[in-house]
């Protein structure tokens, strides 16, 4: 019986839950779609999108040794796919179709959908666990609920990796030849322009790229990372977000590179390797959450009662924010870093965000959406964890009282100012203390052109926390 296996975001052929099924179980044929609509109505970011389709053509490479061909076709949305799905099912003769879950509303929306209509012509569409080490659902607290508490969280997924370990799968075997060609594949895609050379060259394509990124920072970094990821300025983390955001490497890839390199413990020896598995924890955190509580893919807080917060409508404040003019060095470097490469420190991502939402008290939602616009490692659940932490809105979020200055964030963790000088030329001239604040200087630091804050941090500060307070009373 023919398989086919749907690629979404899992762009590899290494440790494919999907592929590996279909191989073993008949020949198999590779099917891509392109849906621009779709992927605007997300807000996928150009660069994102261009990321995607330079992975596809080596996605398209490696299948091609397996004797894979590669199918595309092109649907505005998703609500066309599932009768593509059957048209391709039906040209090619195919009796099975191989998927690795996705977790958005809309995702879930659209595999019952096709899963709904393959039925009715008797092909069955097969789900596999890939792109988490634990299914949604199966990591749960002892009255049978989802956790709400990362640290609680990782603590039963540590429980659940000491019992079962996921392990990576065995290298794909070619299969006999088809006589079936390959589609051609789009370099670009109308509504997404190609990102300037500069950006696309920090994000080389490919599972070689991926792995060699890998496996260079489980050997030579990961053992700093704890000490060196708060830094922007160091070479201190992975970069690996928009390698597993596309699928091009899997999670259980990264764990057992960690392992490699932590005498296989991951709860136990080096800081550096069990502070890294946290972080993928926390990315699968997130998505158990998008899926236990279907709210927060649809533009909702987690924390109902923060529906009633009083955002401000400020549109010259947000453009300054997302352009990086506010006047406050350490967000603006971020902000020009995220337009200039579409990735942002992970540190900095929450300086900003609480920024946005605490300081200017603008709705955490338009950062997010700004955030997936531009950055070439968007991911719904992770992005809106994020923004939901530091909006206080949200699973585990910050308490609304802890509230990041952004001068003394810059002083802690760029000391020296190496990262604001990379992206703020217009203050390189002043030294390590006065270029966190030039503001501070009043009228003597002479820099034309850099704007002098938008806020008062103290009294935007405060601003907040009243904000805060009158919606605990409100709702007690």
């Amino acid at each position: 019986m023919r398989q086919l296996i749907w690629f979404r975001t899992d762009l590899r052929v290494q440790d494919n839950t999907a592929l590996q099924a279909a191989l073993t179980s008949g020949p198999t044929l590779a099917l891509y779609l392109i849906s621009p609509g779709q992927w605007q109505v997300h807000d996928d970011a150009p660069a994102k999108v261009d990321f995607w389709l330079r992975n596809l053509a080596e996605l398209a490479w490696a299948l091609d040794r397996l004797n894979v061909p590669l199918l595309v076709r092109h649907v505005d949305t998703w609500a066309e796919a599932p009768q593509v799905l059957r048209e391709v099912c039906h040209e090619f003769d195919i009796g099975s179709v191989q998927v690795n879950e996705e977790y958005g509303i809309n995702e879930a929306r659209r595999d019952r959908q096709v899963a709904d209509l393959l039925a009715a012509d008797n092909i069955v569409l097969h789900s596999h666990l890939d792109q988490l080490l634990f299914r949604p659902g199966s990591v749960l607290t002892q009255s049978g609920t989802c956790f709400q508490v990362f640290s609680q969280f990782r603590k039963a997924c540590y429980q659940r990796l000491h019992t079962a370990l996921p392990r990576c799968l065995p290298p794909p075997v070619a299969q006999e030849e088809l006589d079936i060609p390959s589609d051609t594949l789009p370099a670009l895609v109308e509504g997404f322009p190609i990102p300037p050379e500069s950006l696309r060259q920090l994000w080389p394509a490919g599972e070689e790229a991926a792995r060699e990124r890998l496996d260079a920072f489980a050997l030579e970094e990961l053992w700093c990372y704890e000490e060196r990821r708060d830094f922007p300025a160091a070479a201190g983390t992975s970069q690996l977000s928009p390698y597993l955001a596309a699928g091009v490497l899997s999670p259980r890839q990264c764990l057992h590179a960690a392992l490699r390199n932590n005498q296989g413990e991951f709860d136990s020896g080096n800081p550096g390797a069990v502070c890294w598995i946290n972080e993928l924890l926390w990315r699968e955190f997130y998505k158990h959450i998008l899926v236990a509580f279907p709210r927060v893919s649809r533009h909702r807080p987690f924390r109902k009662e923060t529906e009633a917060l009083h955002w401000r409508r400020a549109p010259e404040e947000l453009e300054a924010w997302q352009q990086g003019r506010t006047g406050i060095p350490i967000v603006d470097a971020a902000m020009r870093q995220l337009l200039a490469t579409g990735w942002m420190h992970n540190r900095l991502r929450m300086v900003v965000a609480m920024f946005l939402t605490k300081n200017l008290l603008i709705d955490w939602r338009e950062g997010e959406r700004w955030f997936m616009r531009n950055l070439i490692d968007g991911d719904l659940a992770a992005n809106n964890g994020g923004w939901q932490w530091s909006a206080s809105t949200g699973t585990d979020a910050a308490p609304y009282f802890r509230i990041f200055n952004p001068i003394s964030q810059s002083q802690k963790f760029d000391p020296d100012g190496r990262f604001l000088r990379q992206w703020l030329p217009e203050l390189a001239h002043l030294d390590k203390r006065d270029i966190h604040n030039p503001a501070g200087l009043g009228g003597l630091y002479g820099v034309t052109g850099y704007p002098l804050p938008l806020v008062d941090l103290y009294a935007s500060r405060d601003r907040a926390l009243e904000a805060f307070r009158n919606l605990s009373e409100r709702t007690v």
